[in-house]
């Protein structure tokens, strides 16, 4: 994966918007051919639908990059085509970013409801854009209200277990292509809940801030998708500079798989465990 599309995951996974109204639905209405056109709109539908709703998921469904991967292996794929999705005839369509900005007026038009992953601001709050309330606006669409209501109490109940970091520690969160983010991203709520304080602390994505690592240092390093095989930094990469090659080899690096976060979801909660945990290579 190169480090355009790693950037592109990062800021479509984890990008601070609100959700969109929720599609609600009922059990006798449930949907029963479900069709699902990207990865993060695939966790939601291999997580709260029943095996006999879903019709077909996206073929990234099974990636390294993928929550819910080993729930994937064997469910039918269609690629985010319009013409390949109406030939499946679905009564419902879900995504985040899959089939490009114009999928969800098309398929509407088409008579196709359409149940769009909002994107998530934060890690819990009672607000529009909270992981708690995606997880209802999904479950609710998906005419799995009760799944969803049961999942966000588990994860607040998760949340709620975690024993936070307490000694004012920073940390530093980034990628092989070396890049990382600030306030206003779903990253650096995830670094805050698990008590941290984020050392980036400009928002927006952004190339990790060479100049000041050499002089001042994080007290951890917050390391995604390094076990991704495909998103290895070219030689541009700012991951190659030695400041950063040192910083890596002398600080406490927390490995975050690339799972975790790539998406916004439940699953950040991985993340959070793992980073207040301290489970430094």
């Amino acid at each position: 994966m190169s480090r355009l599309a790693i950037l592109s995951l990062l800021g479509l996974g984890l990008a601070a918007c609100g959700a969109p109204p929720t599609l609600q639905t009922d059990e006798a209405s449930r949907p029963m051919r479900i069709v699902s056109l990207d990865y993060c709109a695939d966790q939601y539908v291999l997580k709260l639908a029943d095996e006999d709703q879903i019709l077909a998921i996206s073929p990234d469904g099974v990636k390294g990059f993928s929550y819910m991967r080993e729930e994937a292996v064997g469910v039918p794929t269609v690629r985010p085509v319009a013409e390949d999705v109406l030939l499946l005839k679905p009564d419902l369509v879900v995504r985040s970013y899959g089939g490009g900005p114009n999928a969800e007026a098309f398929f509407e038009r088409a008579g196709v409801p359409v149940l769009t992953v909002g994107w998530t601001s934060n890690v819990d709050t009672e607000e529009v854009g909270s992981i708690p309330s995606l997880i209802q606006h999904m479950a609710d669409g998906l005419g799995q209200s009760a799944r969803g209501r049961q999942l966000v109490k588990d994860f607040r109940a998760r949340l709620a277990a975690i024993d936070k970091r307490t000694d004012g520690e920073t940390a530093l969160y980034l990628t092989p292509a070396g890049v990382t983010t600030g306030p206003g991203a779903m990253v650096h709520e995830m670094l805050v809940a698990a008590g941290f304080t984020n050392f980036q602390e400009q928002p927006g994505w952004r190339s990790i801030p060479l100049e000041r690592l050499a002089y001042e240092r994080p007290d951890v390093i917050a390391a995604a998708f390094f076990d991704q095989r495909t998103n290895h930094p070219d030689s541009w990469s700012p991951m190659n500079h030695p400041v950063a090659e040192r910083n890596m080899d002398e600080l406490p690096v927390v490995p975050l798989k690339g799972a975790w976060t790539a998406c916004g979801g439940w699953f950040i909660l991985d993340a959070i465990e793992a980073l207040a945990e301290g489970d430094a290579s």
